[in-house]
């Protein structure tokens, strides 16, 4: 997903051209933005993987000193039971037990407390991390092999 920064800078670029119409696409998530008139900024809508709409209207985005304000996000659907399991130290994420094995878990796997879902490998250890709550596994925020912080969020679980 793009951060806010590079959205800025799209918006500027978009605005200053003429083009009319953007879009841009990864992972799942879309963004689209319109310019509806010449006097008017750039409108951004974003659709997301589970289906909620976002619109984020943007005040002003051309460059002439003036403070630009950060653009709200209105959700229609919240989703409130999404938990995260995160790492508890620094290291390597591996998804399977073996490069030959499957992974743990993939997207959509149901999950009960404390079974295994990866293991973050740190100096020479390979320690196994468990799921903290039983639930079902909608993200996986990291790849196979990525450094991993302390605290950084590994999955996203729907808690049952």
């Amino acid at each position: 997903m793009l951060k806010v920064q590079e959205i800025r800078e799209i918006i500027k670029l978009v605005d200053q051209s003429s083009i009319t119409e953007f879009v841009y696409e990864q992972e799942g998530t879309k963004i689209k933005m319109k310019k509806t008139g010449a006097d008017q900024p750039v409108q951004i809508i974003k659709e997301v993987p589970a289906a909620i709409a976002v619109q984020e209207p943007v005040k002003d985005v051309r460059p002439a000193g003036q403070q630009q304000a950060e653009p709200e996000v209105k959700q229609e659907a919240p989703i409130t039971n999404l938990h995260t399991i995160t790492s508890p130290m620094v290291g390597t994420f591996y998804a399977s037990p073996s490069p030959e094995e499957d992974n743990y878990v993939s997207r959509g796997s149901k999950v009960k407390k404390d079974s295994i879902v990866c293991i973050v490998e740190a100096m020479k250890l390979f320690n196994e991390i468990e799921a903290e709550e039983n639930g079902e596994i909608v993200d996986i925020l990291v790849k196979d092999g990525q450094l991993v912080e302390y605290g950084q969020a590994l999955f996203t679980v729907k808690a049952e």
